[in-house]
């Protein structure tokens, strides 16, 4: 990978987690499968890629309202998405290569911030499990905001946690609701989904360098 340059007058990064800086999204959409079919729900590969940023409480609502299938439990089957996810962590996760390194060469040179639409106890795992987890100087997760993304708010709030103006930061995603939040707070974008692995449904084909937006 050509050394990234970030555009002149970058004074902060925020990176989304799962996706972005982690290759989780085909393990969470494993982990969704086997906890959805019981219940009869049926989910897609470009579906659950079209929900990234989304947190998983959203998703059931949204999916329950969906497919007319009504949930007793919705807080119980969070939790067992969430617990199917982690059996895999330590055998599955690594870091999207080109997305670590950019953190890498930027650590202790720009502040940065973690912007996760995840729950804190799997994002903060995550990081862990990456060894990046000091590199960066806030982590918002979903319990931080009562808005979330396509809303601008976790971005807002990571900024504010950084003291850098939304204006002169970047901002890391790899998925379409990802990148309108960072629209909507006036942060320059970077769709990531170039760098990630061919075969994964959120990749998009025949790209080969990170795509900047505003």
């Amino acid at each position: 990978m050509t050394p990234w340059t970030p555009p002149p007058g970058t004074r902060g990064l925020i990176f989304d987690c799962d996706g972005t800086l982690a290759d989780t999204m085909p393990i969470h959409f494993r982990a969704w499968k086997t906890m959805l079919d019981p219940h009869g729900i049926p989910f897609t590969e470009p579906r659950f890629y079209s929900l990234g940023g989304m947190p998983t409480s959203k998703i059931i609502r949204l999916l329950s309202d969906e497919s007319g299938i009504i949930l007793d439990d919705m807080d119980g089957m969070m939790d067992r998405k969430e617990a199917l996810f982690v059996q895999h962590f330590l055998t599955d996760v690594k870091g999207i290569e080109n997305v670590v390194q950019i953190a890498e060469s930027f650590r202790n040179v720009l502040p940065m911030a973690v912007a996760s639409g995840g729950y804190r106890r799997i994002v903060e795992k995550t990081l862990t499990q990456l060894n990046v987890h000091d590199w960066f100087d806030a982590i918002l997760c979903a319990e931080d905001t009562v808005l979330h993304k396509p809303e601008p708010d976790v971005f807002l709030e990571a900024a504010r946690r950084i003291d850098v103006e939304p204006k002169y930061c970047v901002a890391f995603e790899d998925t379409d609701i990802g990148l309108e939040a960072i629209r909507r707070a006036g942060m320059t974008g970077v769709d990531v989904r170039p760098w990630l692995p061919v075969g994964h449904g959120g990749r998009l084909q025949g790209v080969e360098s990170a795509l900047l937006s505003r």
